[in-house]
């Protein structure tokens, strides 16, 4: 079964009255917003044209932490994600519902 698929079934069970423990819904909603972080770091990344290895020098990190980021694989403290925002010259907005997460670097204007 492709993932595809798998991602189909799992829909209709839960819209046909199935249910997931809480835990695994908390599990799911920490990764949806890790996935929208790590989305939002390549994306302005690339607007601006930078390497991961740039970033990583630009605020004092290394190149594979930067990859971690990215793939979603750590979660940012409150320093890490102000370094990062000055690394990309951009204000970082996180937004958080119970069914929706919205992460996104805002450029910074030229003073």
């Amino acid at each position: 079964m492709n993932h595809t698929r798998w991602k189909l079934a799992r829909e209709k069970e839960l819209s046909e009255g199935c249910s997931e423990p809480a835990e695994v819904t908390a599990e799911r909603a920490e990764t949806r917003l890790a996935m929208a972080f790590a989305k939002a770091v390549y994306d302005r990344r690339k607007e601006l044209g930078l390497s991961q290895t740039e970033v990583a020098e630009r605020s004092g990190l290394t190149q594979a932490k930067i990859s971690r980021i990215e793939g979603a694989d750590t979660v940012p403290t409150l320093p890490l994600l102000r370094r990062l925002a000055a690394a990309m010259d951009a204000s970082l907005s996180i937004a958080l519902d119970a069914e929706h997460e919205e992460v996104t670097f805002t450029a910074r204007s030229a003073a």
